[in-house]
């Protein structure tokens, strides 16, 4: 099973959790775990870290991070947009687009594959269009997902 991270993952791991600087083995495991291939990011999604600035941005610019979590492949165009068209609603404005942002990616890359979107994201089933949760848009397409802390236990992410 490949697991895909969406950004909120690792902004929230740094911030609240496992700050690069003080938790650094939770870090090296992220970069293990992509090694072996367990765990990667598409592009889309860690392009919205690397143009932030701190010490998250700074560890993911990192040629060896880079190597080791970039998902090396593109979007199928056509999944991308019956996600976007299906999960979130067609026609959308670009305020609508602008607000959804990446999201439609995580989602489209794991559609008819062994793949699950790993998010912060809690279902919301009653939002519409922009306002779909990554969750709610997987279920949508048989996509499975989880939280982070499920990811951990199932990866067996610890501190030795």
């Amino acid at each position: 099973m490949l697991y895909l991270l969406d950004a909120n993952v690792l902004i929230r791991a740094h911030e609240d959790y496992y700050p690069i600087d003080r938790v650094p083995p939770f870090w090296d495991w992220l970069i293990v775990q992509g090694r072996d291939g367990r765990i990667k990011m598409p592009f889309e999604i860690h392009d919205e870290i690397a143009v932030a600035n701190g010490p998250l941005k700074d560890w993911i610019v990192d040629r060896d991070v880079k190597e080791a979590l970039l998902l090396d492949e593109e979007v199928d165009q056509e999944v991308f947009n019956r996600v976007l068209d299906e999960g979130y609603g067609q026609n959308l404005t670009d305020a609508e687009l602008e607000e959804i942002g990446r999201d439609p990616f995580l989602t489209a890359y794991c559609v008819g594959q062994e793949r699950t979107v790993v998010t912060k994201e809690v279902p919301r089933p009653g939002k519409r269009r922009a306002r779909r949760k990554v969750p709610d848009v997987c279920s949508q397409f048989a996509v499975p997902w989880m939280n982070d802390f499920a990811l951990y236990r199932v990866l067996d992410f610890r501190v030795r």
